[in-house]
């Protein structure tokens, strides 16, 4: 007897079968991740260092205003990524 999940799945491969991905896509999609995770960490480091100012001289409104823009510019390159990574996903 099958679990839920099992026919679940059973029946999600048949609404939309998984493609193989090639080579070239593997290696596409290896160098945005790595280029994404590259521009947060870069983003991150900006805009903690301005954090970490802020939070010093006791400016608690910028700190915050700064922690907000952090999170936003990381799921802004997220979303980003998303969206190339399905570029490339997807069959010419």
């Amino acid at each position: 007897m099958k679990s839920s999940y099992e026919l679940a799945m059973e029946r999600l491969s048949k609404a939309a079968p998984a493609s193989k991905l090639t080579t070239a896509q593997k290696k596409q999609l290896a160098e945005l991740d790595s280029k994404y995770t590259a521009k947060i960490a870069e983003r991150e480091i900006a805009l903690k260092g301005e954090i970490n100012a802020a939070n010093a001289a006791g400016e608690l409104e910028k700190a915050e205003t700064l922690q907000r823009q952090l999170v936003a510019d990381r799921k802004n390159l997220q979303a980003d990524l998303e969206e190339k990574k399905e570029a490339v996903r997807r069959p010419a």
